[in-house]
């Protein structure tokens, strides 16, 4: 992708529109490359586009085959973004990847019923050309929706919590799932977040993932009330916690995938972590659409765990949680 990083660095510098060309011969037409996306940075659309295409090696295959859901956000430099789940009244160029969810299940009903699939790069920038900042994927694939081939908690701290304890919480989550054996990939959120996968056997369904990661946040909570919850009521949370969402494990929820860039204010980027830095602990503002590549480039691809540790056996876990074998 070299080229094409090349290609819109010469559009960004001239300040104009234009239309690049991927190595497989598809092309892209690339308007306001020189359009602000982070007041603060004045960093761009450009600057995304690239950052994009510097890292599509590492995020294209978190996405291969993963319906995607979008926040737009045309009016980048002032307003909310708007959230998409459909194709609607776009006309993507060839090469972009649309398929229909089969057998009647997708979980949001309007007269469109045709997704963007992640895993080709003309399908990565030209979510970005319509302004959608985030890649945020389904947990399963087109070929088996049902299925989620892994599960997430997410650790959403309030307003008033320092993400030192965000990493507490998500320290004492990875002890939990060591004493069941339970694999799991931790990630910032690119926000003030941070997100622990675990990787699910095939054939399991979203509610087995749910099912596990409510009983690791509950018992989490309990043993920990000062600083996490798992209360979904915002006005009900003790201030300064960490609420340990266990309820992204729905069909059609999303979170944005490892590599994902984020619209939070300092351009942050989801970035795949080493359970020894949770441990030893890490600033999320330190990884950025411009800083975040060399780190790729010089750790590799930490998500790749996701996709080849041993999966989680939910059934095991559940009998052994039904037995009172764990405490």
């Amino acid at each position: 992708m070299s080229t094409v990083v090349a290609q819109l660095r010469v559009l960004e510098d001239a300040r104009r529109d234009g239309t690049i060309e991927f190595p497989d011969g598809t092309r892209l037409g690339v308007t306001n490359p020189a359009k602000i996306f982070w007041p603060k940075s004045k960093l761009t659309k450009g600057d995304l586009l690239r950052y994009y295409a510097e890292v599509s090696a590492f995020i294209l295959p978190a996405v291969a085959d993963r319906p995607l859901v979008m926040t737009r956000f045309p009016n980048r430099g002032g307003g909310m973004g708007s959230y998409q789940q459909r194709k609607r009244l776009e006309q993507p160029p060839p090469g972009v990847r649309i398929e229909t969810i089969a057998g009647g299940i997708d979980p949001i009903l309007e007269g469109d019923e045709q997704r963007f699939v992640g895993g080709s790069p003309i399908t990565l920038l030209y979510m970005t050309q319509i302004a959608a900042i985030s890649q945020d994927p389904w947990f399963s694939r087109v070929q088996s929706p049902l299925d989620a081939d892994y599960a997430a908690i997410d650790l959403d701290p309030d307003d008033h919590t320092p993400f030192s304890q965000v990493l507490e919480v998500a320290r004492w989550v990875h002890d939990e799932l060591e004493a069941l054996g339970v694999p799991a990939v931790p990630k910032t959120s690119g926000s003030s977040g941070l997100h622990i996968y675990v990787p699910l056997a095939p054939d399991t369904s979203y509610e087995s993932g749910q099912l596990f990661c409510q009983i690791v946040a509950t018992v989490v909570a309990s043993r920990h009330p000062k600083a996490a919850t798992v209360e979904r009521m915002v006005r009900k949370r003790r201030r300064g916690t960490v609420y340990v969402d266990f309820l992204q494990n729905i069909l059609g929820k999303t979170l944005a995938t490892a590599y994902s860039a984020r619209a939070s204010e300092f351009a942050g980027v989801s970035t795949p972590l080493t359970w020894e830095e949770v441990h030893a602990g890490v600033n999320p503002q330190d990884f950025t659409i411009t800083t975040a590549p060399a780190r790729f480039r010089e750790v590799g691809d930490l998500w790749a765990r996701l996709r080849t540790s041993k999966p989680a056996n939910l059934e095991t876990v559940f009998r052994k949680y039904k037995k009172g074998e764990l405490e």
